[in-house]
Formats: structure tokens, sequence, C-alpha cells
């Protein structure tokens, strides 16, 4: 019999846990017939079956469960034989590596690198920026190692995710309109928008917070970076809603950031893998990205 292979079993466990094939693929990016491949390449293998299908949820037959439960620590194992070798060659002591959204964090995430190469010099930190739902299904398959994610986010087993930051929203306005000292659904919907990309939580709560108000305003264009945003409002193309973290959003003066009314706050979180699984370096990390969990004069 030939030898087990690593990527068919990552394969089953995503399948186990996740209780599809469906969703296992869109965990490991992989095209759903290929997940289905993995498992039948196994089965056929081993000679017996390893899932149950044909239900809502896919489950694990004895044999599949029992080889599951062996394949989290090949897999665990393999990853942290690859990663031992390299640290080797890097004549690095660890590493851990960071996934972070890309929106809520252009500016904390800097002051947060700047503090981890100060305090932990000999963990090499290698990080990986994303949307929030992509590093959670990163840090499911062990892509990353600790993401800072928007929430909620949909739950994975054996993930725990943690409050961390609430970071208001603030309505970006060019400095020459004319804006109230407080910005309502109303005034803001009749005027241009700049509207990130719908698949961001923070299109998710604009429109919410639109729609609680009876309004549907649509967006004079969708962008998908955060600072091109800004400057865009910075030259009067239109206005936006965004996570507001330092005072140089202004631009020099060329942007009102105003509040809003009704308040509006985007709740960071803090993702890992249960703490019995996690390594000292990894928790030496998570500790420091805690003192960052207090707002900028908070």
């Amino acid at each position: 019999m030939r030898e087990l292979n690593l990527d068919q079993l990552r394969t089953l466990v995503a399948v186990i846990e996740l209780g599809s094939f469906s969703a296992a693929a869109r965990a490991l990016h992989l095209a759903q017939p290929t997940v289905s491949l993995h498992v039948s390449e196994l089965e056929a293998r081993l000679g017996t079956p390893l899932v149950v299908r044909g239900g809502r949820r896919v489950t694990p037959t004895g044999a599949g469960d029992v080889l599951a439960g062996r394949a989290r620590r090949l897999l665990r194992d393999a990853a942290e034989a690859v990663d031992l070798v390299k640290r080797h060659r890097e004549g690095r002591l660890a590493r851990v590596r960071l996934g972070s959204s890309s929106g809520a964090m252009v500016h904390l995430l800097p002051q947060i690198l700047e503090t981890l190469d100060a305090e932990l010099p000999s963990i090499d930190v290698q990080v990986t920026v994303g949307r929030s739902t992509e590093l959670m299904g990163k840090l499911f398959v062990g892509d990353v190692d600790i993401a800072l994610v928007a929430m909620p986010q949909a739950g994975y087993p054996g993930l725990g995710l943690t409050p961390w930051r609430h970071t208001p929203m603030m309505a970006l306005v060019p400095a020459r309109w004319e804006a109230p000292r407080l910005v309502t659904p109303a005034w803001l919907a009749s005027r241009p928008l700049i509207v990130n990309e719908p698949s961001t939580h923070v299109y998710q709560q604009v429109m919410a917070w639109f729609a609680a108000a009876g309004l549907r305003p649509t967006g004079r264009i969708e962008m998908q970076y955060n600072e091109v945003a800004r400057r865009l409002v910075a030259a009067g193309y239109g206005a936006t809603i965004l996570p507001f973290e330092d005072p140089s959003e202004t631009l020099e003066g060329r942007i009102q950031v105003l509040r809003l009314r009704p308040a509006l706050t985007r709740q960071l979180g803090v993702a890992h893998r249960h703490p019995s699984l996690l390594d000292e370096p990894t928790r030496r990390v998570l500790a420091l990205i805690g003192k960052f969990r207090a707002l900028r004069g908070g």
C-alpha cells in the first residue's frame, strides 16, 4: 500500500470538521470535485468508507474518526518540521504567522509590528493581509497562527474568537462641503457616496445603518482599499463611512471627520486555535497584541 498523502488527510479533516464537501472546498481553496477525489482515493487505499454521505451533514465512520484524529497530529507535526528547518536556515528562534484584516488595521498594524520587533526580537512575525472571512479560513487550515479580524465571524471547529477593540465608525466628508456636526443617514444618503465592496464587513455595517432609517443608497463607486477611499474623499469625489483609528486620516485638513447619529462601532477580534495547541512564541505574541486593546485616547 502506498503511503498516506498529507494533502488528502488535510482534506478529510476539513470535510469531517466542517460537515460538507463544499465547505471544505471553500476553506481549502480547492474545487469540490478535487475534495471528493481526495476522500475517495483515501477510502480506496484503506479499503473502508471514511465518511457517511447523503445526509444533511457529512459524518465520519468509525474508521474515519480514528484516521482524522491521527491526521490532525500528522499535519501539525509536518508543519512544525517545515517550520523548524526554515527557522534554522534563517537563524531565527521562532516564527509566528499573523493575519490582519486590511481595512481596519492600516494604521494599527505598523504600531503592533514595531512593538513586536522591539519586545520580541527573536520571533519572526510574518504577516498576511486580507479580508476577515478569508483569514478565518487560513487560520482553520493552518496557514496563519493568529488572525485580527472584524466581528462577528462564522465559527470554525477548534478556533476561538475573542473581542479585542471597538473602533468608532466615522463619516469622512470633503472639507469644502457644508456638513452637520452629527451626520445622519438621511443627510449622507443624499450625497455622492464612496462605499466598500459588498463582500466586506464595513459595507454590510454601513448598509445596515442606512436600512435602519429606511434607506438604500447606491454608491457612486465601490472601493476595495480604504486608503484610496480616503484620498477620493479628500479630492471631493464623495463621502464615506470608515473605521477611524488615526487623526492623520484627515489628509492635512482636506477631510472632515464627523460623528454619526446613530453611532456606529466596528468590533475587532483576535482569532486563534485552542490554547492547548499554541506554542510559546504564539502565546507571547498574543499577549503583546492584547496590550493594544484600548483605543487611542481611551
